[in-house]
């Protein structure tokens, strides 16, 4: 029998939260500049955020960024640069740039960056490594000890930070996610929402007054339901006629996840969506 894959090992129960975001920020909040990133996550956590959206201190324990990236299906990373440009000088890197990371084995966790927990991270979590990666850097002028940042670099942060809320917040504001439940009480999910909420592909489902909750499974041989894919592009449907009997609604109905509980909550309440033609 070969050895487990080293994502085979992480199912202990403690993974984050799954969301479409993650936003990290990296950096010494002690060290003056260097803390422009932590420093951003908490502009970001002074409003409200969609469900959708995780923030992440990361602080100077770089290994654990490799860990805060599971579930995440889009990683954004905000940390200091030291590269000689003018201080306050926003750098923002591509995933395409990132394909060609530093190698591990010499890196001492100290000297453990943003870029040595990418390739931790694409080591860790194989086939579940999020390929959308985006990377902003923000040129210090002084990491001394100290708590305020210098103006250039805190003009940027808030620059950068308004870059975070326009392109990977507000566009969650304005989603509403559904479901379709179809005649024959098959529901209908698309691959995002599957991947999200379902990784595993199991689920149990039960009625709780006007609303269906599914619940994740963590894998098959824990029973439940299958979500089946229904096309190439991995979108899903699971029969859930012995949670919803013989008159199951039809139609588009609008659903949340329930981070408390840990599960997919369907509102099944009459004022419902119109159904998909």
């Amino acid at each position: 029998m070969s050895a487990p894959a080293p994502h085979e090992l992480l199912d202990d129960g403690f993974a984050p939260p799954p969301c479409e975001v993650v936003i990290i920020g990296c950096g010494n909040l002690l060290r003056a500049d260097d803390s422009v990133g932590p420093r951003v996550i908490r502009l970001l956590w002074s409003s409200e955020l969609p469900e959708q959206v995780r923030l992440v201190d990361g602080g100077t324990a770089g290994m654990d960024v490799a860990f805060q990236m599971r579930g995440a299906r889009r990683v954004v990373i905000v940390d200091a640069s030291n590269t000689g440009a003018a201080p306050g000088t926003v750098y923002r890197v591509p995933g395409a740039e990132l394909a060609h990371l530093p190698s591990l084995p010499d890196v001492h966790t100290h000297a453990f960056r943003w870029d040595n927990a990418l390739a931790l991270g694409r080591w860790l979590l194989g086939p579940e490594f999020p390929e959308d990666i985006t990377v902003f850097l923000v040129e210090a002028a002084n990491v001394a000890p100290g708590e305020h940042l210098t103006p250039a670099v805190e003009q940027a942060m808030h620059a950068v930070a308004e870059t975070l809320r326009e392109e990977f917040v507000r566009p969650y504001e304005r989603t509403v996610a559904t479901v379709e439940l179809t005649g024959n009480a098959y529901l209908r999910m698309d691959a995002q929402l599957a991947r999200r909420y379902f990784p595993s592909g199991v689920c149990t489902g039960l009625r709780e007054g006007s609303d269906v909750l599914l619940v994740p499974l963590h894998a098959e041989a824990n029973g439940g339901l299958v979500l089946k894919e229904r096309n190439p592009a991995g979108d899903r449907a699971v029969l859930l006629r012995e949670v919803l009997g013989n008159d199951a609604p039809v139609g588009v109905f609008p659903v949340e996840w329930d981070a408390a509980r840990g599960l997919l909550r369907i509102d099944l309440s009459p004022e419902v969506m119109p159904a998909r033609p």
